[in-house]
């Protein structure tokens, strides 16, 4: 039981050595500059999010005019 625990562990260990992660893997540099990768997909990521919201949006309102006007039609109901 502890065998198969003790492989599997060592095998998530090497492929996580294989990953690229978001930031800067040189000791030298510090502070934000260490992040930058991981900051500019965190903002790329906003802006797309606020972009698809004001499609969405848009388009709600949009819909919601459309199906007022059509349930104020009067079909001589």
């Amino acid at each position: 039981m502890f065998s198969k625990i003790s492989t599997f562990l060592g095998e998530v260990k090497g492929e996580l050595r294989k990953a690229s992660w978001p930031w800067e893997s040189d000791p030298k540099i510090k502070g934000v500059k260490k992040y930058k990768e991981l900051i500019d997909s965190t903002i790329v990521v906003l802006i797309a999010m606020a972009l698809l919201a004001g499609f969405v949006q848009f388009w709600d309102f949009f819909c919601v005019l459309i199906v007022g006007f059509l349930t104020s039609l009067n079909f001589g109901g």
